[in-house]
């Protein structure tokens, strides 16, 4: 079954760790230089620490996604790889520079807004949804007034997750119904009544569960207590960091250059080896919970901001990083739109997974943001190689020389 958001965002690298991720062995990595071509061959100037990482990217093309693109920073500076191709109709390389649907990724956008607006007073964590959404957390036994602001961030509302509705999944992300449908606009009130005829899986705060009805309703809080959710991200985040590749869609459904396009395994049920471009999507469809468009460039430098404490005065980032525990993963643990891994090696990260139709893209880093790891798959079917590739970065003496 391919990557969807409902198992890619903030969960696709925590089901990896039910089965052992085999680490890969040597490969050569080129400093600010791209890897071109499907195999991942490697260019001059290598840089060292970073061979394992290109090997794991090489071997996800290898396994079958159509390219990868990554960058990573860390005390030596900055190194970029693209492998594999972004155009399997001519054969075209993916860039370096490509800029690609985030999926999940957007949910961290949205909770640095809503803690910003915690640190200004304009709202609190612990207020309930119903103050600042009257009337719209209701019916099938959901109730606004018993769910908090910090419940929609850390995922522990009980609301069921919109997206595993089974005819509203089959009608937006499968076969047949996805290629009729891609073009539809939706609002965020048609995805929640979807989620609402559902009663909660479990009472609010009981437990962790990931539910993209939580997000959704995140941007939406945003824009209670402010000006459009859009507007907030732009002007708090992505003008101060100088986001040039970061944006929101609205109703567009193309991608803005330089970027490659999007594939997925559509009929995988009936037919497992058919591949169809789905690069063009609606992204209202998306809307203030995997919406967003960045770069690994501009992913890399965001979390390193909001890690190293430049979006967020001290108390909101510690508000960010207090996690509560997966039971489902145990090795992981969920903050306020960050996740906390403790990778095989014993070493702790934050990162976050995002998947979209067609995009998987995960963001990785160190508690002090000094070193950090983005890297995106224009196909969503295929993952066995995501916490590989993060264990061959922050678990170097790990890997297999």
């Amino acid at each position: 079954m391919p990557i969807r958001r409902s198992t890619a965002g903030a969960s696709a690298v925590a089901a990896l760790l039910l089965t052992a991720a085999t680490l890969t062995g040597t490969a050569h990595a080129a400093q600010d230089t791209p890897v071109a071509g499907a195999s991942g061959s490697s260019t001059s100037d290598v840089a060292p620490g970073h061979q394992a990482t290109l090997s794991a990217l090489q071997a996800a093309v290898q396994a079958g996604v159509p390219g990868a693109v990554a960058e990573i920073r860390d005390r030596n500076g900055t190194w970029r790889a693209a492998v594999g191709v972004g155009n399997r109709q001519t054969g075209q390389a993916r860039s370096l520079n490509d800029r690609f649907r985030i999926g999940g990724l957007t949910n961290t956008f949205v909770a640095t807004v809503l803690l910003q607006m915690a640190a200004e007073g304009k709202l609190g964590l612990d207020d309930t949804v119903q103050r600042h959404l009257p009337g719209v957390v209701t019916g099938g036994g959901n109730d606004g007034s018993k769910i908090t602001v910090r419940q929609l961030l850390n995922h522990t509302t009980g609301l069921y997750d919109y997206l595993a509705d089974p005819t509203y999944y089959e009608t937006y992300t499968l076969g047949d119904g996805f290629l009729q449908h891609r073009y539809d606009t939706l609002t965020p009130q048609q995805r929640l009544q979807v989620a609402f005829a559902h009663p909660p899986i479990f009472p609010p705060g009981s437990r962790h569960s990931f539910s993209h009805t939580n997000d959704l309703l995140a941007a939406l809080v945003v824009e209670a207590v402010g000006s459009t959710y859009e507007e907030e991200v732009r002007r708090r985040v992505i003008a101060p960091l100088g986001l040039t590749s970061t944006s929101h869609p609205g109703t567009g459904t193309a991608l803005p250059k330089p970027s490659s396009r999007h594939y997925s395994k559509l009929f995988y049920g009936t037919q497992p080896d058919r591949i169809d471009d789905v690069t063009a999507l609606n992204g209202s469809q998306n809307w203030g919970d995997g919406d967003m468009i960045s770069s690994a460039a501009d992913l890399n430098r965001f979390y390193g901001a909001l890690i190293g404490g430049k979006l967020l005065p001290a108390q909101q980032l510690a508000e960010l990083k207090a996690t509560v525990v997966n039971p489902d993963f145990p090795s992981s643990s969920y903050g306020l739109g960050v996740e906390r891994l403790t990778m095989s090696c014993g070493t702790d990260i934050w990162y976050h997974d995002g998947g979209v139709v067609g995009s998987l893209t995960v963001s990785a880093f160190t508690e002090d943001g000094r070193r950090a790891l983005t890297f995106n798959y224009n196909g969503d079917w295929e993952f066995s190689q995501l916490l590989a590739t993060m264990s061959a970065e922050f678990c170097p003496a790990s890997t297999t020389h």
